[in-house]
């Protein structure tokens, strides 16, 4: 049987040399891959307790949906600015180069509730830290964050000191 590692495609030098990039894509297209990561995404979480997954355009619609229908959780969007329809919260977050701003719905957590954040990846833990700061400013509590891959070179798990952090697959380099 395969490992979610195994298909999992790198591609080196890209987007830069000395980048080693790992390709989420490669799961997806792969039933077997997409079912193994989803079943190990929920295995990874089976002890938590948590009211809503929420999840990041566009890949942690991709991840959470699924672990939010086979959990019978409701599942929250966080989008780019500009995206959702009706009220709003906006965070502005620093990237690599330049800035970003995502946003949820204002009736989208109640306070109290604890969620659980999905997303494909944690890297440098940037859009992580918005989304828990975006969660936490509507009064939920985020108990967890469950991804496929961690990067674990760019620290993203130090950023987020205090928080659960489940990884499917952890590459220690960048």
């Amino acid at each position: 049987m395969k490992k979610l590692e195994d298909y999992v495609r790198t591609i080196p030098d890209f987007p830069e040399p000395g980048i080693m990039f790992r390709d989420v894509t490669s799961i997806l297209q792969d039933a077997d891959g997409l079912q193994l990561a989803i079943d190990s995404m929920q295995k990874a979480v089976e002890d938590l307790d948590f009211d809503v997954i929420a999840g990041a355009e566009s890949r942690g619609f991709i991840f959470g949906t699924p672990l939010a229908y086979n959990l019978h959780k409701p599942f929250v969007l966080i989008r780019k600015k500009g995206k959702l329809p009706c009220e709003t919260v906006s965070i502005d977050y620093e990237l690599e180069y330049g800035t970003a701003t995502i946003e949820m719905h204002k009736d989208a957590i109640k306070p109290g509730q604890k969620v659980l954040i999905v997303d494909d990846l944690i890297a440098t833990g940037g859009t992580t830290e918005a989304m828990i700061k975006l969660i936490e400013s509507l009064g939920g509590e985020v108990v967890g964050i469950n991804v496929v891959m961690e990067l674990a070179g760019l620290k993203g798990r130090d950023r987020i000191k205090g928080y659960r952090l489940d990884s499917c697959i952890t590459y220690e380099g960048k």
